[in-house]
C-alpha cells in the first residue's frame, strides 16, 4: 500500500500511480489493468474510489473497458 498524501483525493494519487504503471511499461498496451476490487486489495481504497480512478483513465484515453472481460490499456495514440 502506498502512503497518501492528505492534500490531494485518493483517486486522484492511485490514478497517477496506474499512470506511471502504463508509461514505464509495467502495463504494456492489451495487458488488463487491476480491477476495481484488486484496487481497493493493493491500495486499501473503496470501490467507489477504485470506479473513479477507472472512470478518469478512460476518459483520458489510457484505457478501455470490454463489459465482461475487464479493462484495458489503450493503445498508444
Amino acid at each position: 500500500m502506498i502512503e497518501f498524501a492528505p492534500d490531494e483525493p485518493r483517486w486522484r494519487q492511485v490514478a497517477a500511480v496506474l499512470r506511471q504503471r502504463i508509461a514505464d511499461g509495467t502495463y504494456p498496451p492489451g495487458t488488463r489493468v487491476p480491477s476495481v476490487l484488486q484496487l481497493q486489495q493493493e491500495f486499501g481504497i473503496a470501490g467507489a474510489t477504485g470506479q473513479k480512478v477507472h472512470r478518469a483513465l478512460r476518459e483520458e484515453g489510457l484505457i478501455y473497458t470490454e463489459p465482461g472481460l475487464g479493462s484495458f490499456v489503450a493503445k498508444s495514440k
